[in-house]
This record gives structure tokens, C-alpha cells and sequence, in this order.
């Protein structure tokens, strides 16, 4: 598979002229599991090879085939550590998996000492947001920057934090929950919450706001062209939306006007706290960013610290849909560079 280029310089050198890291990646998900074998070197990363199914219904059944697929990927590349990324929540510190709502039957299931034992290398374990915040600063949008956060914006909306060169996961794996922050006094529901920041700036708090909008305009007799009448409310889904929005349909704009207002107060809030040099925002906001850049970015200026927004960038991701694969690998190598920092696996610039 072609090698992702993740320098920003116009040279870089080959891979026979520097030391290449082989590492494995494991991306625990509701519905798929993956496995895959990398290679970095340098700011850049190989994917050679990966297996995906379907996840099992049982953990045990799962570490059984990840278990399986791992040892036939690496009889031919065998790897030096192997990351583990999985929806939280889970204690990082451990290697558990607590009972994340999209696995069901993961509750307290240890992932990490089955691998360690069974291959005998170091073997690490995050949460999505913080690997896909490690991708992406280590081979994406946020690879020449010290202080990144990693916003997933996909079917929920959780951070990753890299503050100071290294990733922040706070007292007890719950840094970066910035989806449970409360933004209005009610709202569409996210995390739990009623006008939550991820109520709003979720695919699935999207796709709320836009039926609870849509059922008001059809009552009125000026149903959306994503709605067009009452029985279709219940699938509806932030990608109809978008596509609405695109054509130019009034309330599907305004669906998005009121998302950007909330995404750019959420960003403030995180510039003045954090005081980042980039921000990177994935999923819905690179696929609807013409929507909702300019909204964003005019409520962030109105209202971060002018000093604080002058020096952070905020962009799009840049992994596209290769960061599940990617993500995981990136985990497996920050956990090489913690434990063996005098080998320099990060950029060579810091």
C-alpha cells in the first residue's frame, strides 16, 4: 500500500536511509474490528497490511480473532509494540475497556495483558479521541505544533488533547470530554445531556436538531426538501441535512448556521482555557466546511481571547478515512517513544 507522506518539507529521505518502526494496530469498534501492521519512519507512516471483521459478540470471541489475525500479520512483519484504540470509556493506566455504549459486554474487559503476553512486546491502549489526536499530530494537520486538540465531530464529539508536546489524558482517562460541556439550557441531547456541546455538533445531535426544526416547518406548511412530510422525520440524518444545505435549502442553512454558532463558542471556550497553536476538527467538519467555516470562524474571533486566537489555527483533519488504522498505529508508536525517548521516533525538528 502507497506510504502516507506526512513531512510538510519538499525532501524527505527514503525509508532504507533511516530506521524503520514496524507496529500493530488494533481499532476496536461497535461494528468492525481492525487489525493492522505499519511502518514509520521518520514524519512518515506505511500501512502493509490489515484484516477487518465484524465484531464479535463476545470480548472473548473478539481477543481471540484480533489475537489470530495478529499473528498471521506478523509472521511476516513482526512489530516492535502494538496500540489499541477503542470508544471510551476506559483506563488507559490498566488496559480495560469499561463498558463503552457501543460494546455491549465490555464491561471492565482487560485487552492489554492478553496481548503483552501472548507476543511478548509493550502493548498500549486509548481511547479514539486521543489516538485519532496522536495521528493526526504525529503524521496530520497537527504535526509541526506542540499544543493540538483533536476535535472527532462524527457521531459524538470528544477531544483529544497534546499539550506540551505529549498527550494529556488527566486524573483518570476523562480529559477532553469537551461533548458533555453544556451549551444551552436545553437543546438537542448529547452524552446525556440536553444542550450539550456534542448535542449540537454531532451527526447525531445534527440530525435531532434538523427534525425537531423540520416538524415545525411541515406543521406550517413549509416542510424542508429533506422532509418532506412527517413519516420521513425519523430518518433523517446529518448527512440529509447536508446535502439540503448544499442545494440551498432555507432550513437545512439554518440547521448548520446554528451548529457553526455553537461549534465557534465551544472553540473560544477551549482557545482560552488551552491556548493552542491548531485545532483540528474531523469527520463532518472537513465533508461540510464550506457551511460551516466562515460561521465558526467569525463567533471564534468574537469571542476567544484576541491574543489566544491570534496564534491558533483551526483545520480540518487530515487522515480522511484511513485515522482508524492510522490511529491505532499511532498509539503503538507514542508508547515506543515514552518508553525509549532516546531513539527519537518523533519529528527530528523537535
Amino acid at each position: 500500500m502507497s506510504a502516507i507522506d506526512t513531512s510538510r518539507q519538499p525532501q524527505q529521505p527514503q525509508p532504507e536511509t533511516q530506521t524503520s518502526t514496524y507496529l500493530a494496530g488494533v481499532d476496536i469498534g461497535g461494528t468492525k474490528c481492525a487489525v493492522s501492521i505499519g511502518r514509520a519512519w521518520g514524519n512518515q507512516v506505511d500501512i502493509l497490511d490489515k484484516r477487518r471483521f465484524a465484531t464479535p459478540a463476545t470480548p472473548q470471541q473478539a481477543m481471540d480473532a484480533i489475537i489470530n489475525d495478529l499473528d498471521e500479520l506478523m509472521r511476516s512483519h513482526p512489530a516492535e509494540a502494538i496500540g489499541i484504540s477503542c470508544g471510551g470509556p476506559l483506563n488507559s493506566r490498566q488496559g480495560v475497556i469499561l463498558s463503552p455504549p457501543n460494546l455491549p459486554h465490555w464491561d471492565h474487559v482487560d485487552v492489554v495483558t492478553p496481548l503483552k503476553e501472548r507476543f511478548g512486546i509493550p502493548v498500549a491502549l486509548q481511547n479514539d479521541a486521543n489516538a485519532g489526536a496522536i495521528a493526526e499530530w504525529k503524521w496530520g494537520a497537527g504535526r509541526d505544533c506542540e499544543n493540538v486538540i483533536f476535535l472527532t465531530f462524527g457521531t459524538g464529539m470528544g477531544a483529544g488533547l497534546i499539550l506540551n508536546g505529549k498527550l494529556y489524558t488527566g486524573t483518570n482517562d476523562m480529559a477532553g470530554e469537551i461533548g458533555h460541556v453544556r451549551m444551552e439550557s436545553d437543546g438537542p441531547i448529547g452524552y446525556g445531556k440536553a444542550g450539550s456541546f456534542e448535542g449540537y455538533c454531532s451527526g447525531n445531535g445534527i440530525a435531532q436538531l434538523a427534525r425537531t426544526m423540520a416538524q415545525t416547518a411541515i406543521r406550517e406548511g413549509k416542510p424542508p426538501i429533506f422532509a418532506l412530510h412527517y413519516d420521513v422525520l425519523s430518518s433523517v440524518t446529518a448527512e440529509n441535512v447536508g446535502a439540503a444545505a448544499q442545494q440551498g435549502d432555507p432550513l437545512a442553512l439554518r440547521v448548520f448556521e446554528i451548529v457553526a454558532d455553537k461549534l465557534g463558542r465551544g472553540l473560544a471556550m477551549l482557545v482560552d482555557i488551552l491556548n493552542p497553536q491548531r485545532i483540528i476538527i474531523g469527520s463532518i467538519y472537513g465533508r461540510q466546511r464550506s457551511l460551516l467555516e466562515p460561521r465558526t470562524l467569525q463567533i471564534l474571533r468574537e469571542e476567544a481571547i484576541p491574543y489566544a486566537g491570534e496564534v491558533c489555527q483551526i483545520v480540518p483533519a487530515e487522515l480522511g478515512e484511513s485515522i482508524g488504522d492510522l490511529a491505532s498505529l499511532s498509539v503503538a508508536l507514542n508508547l515506543l517513544e515514552t518508553l525509549q525517548p532516546q531513539r527519537s521516533l518523533h519529528r527530528e525538528n523537535h
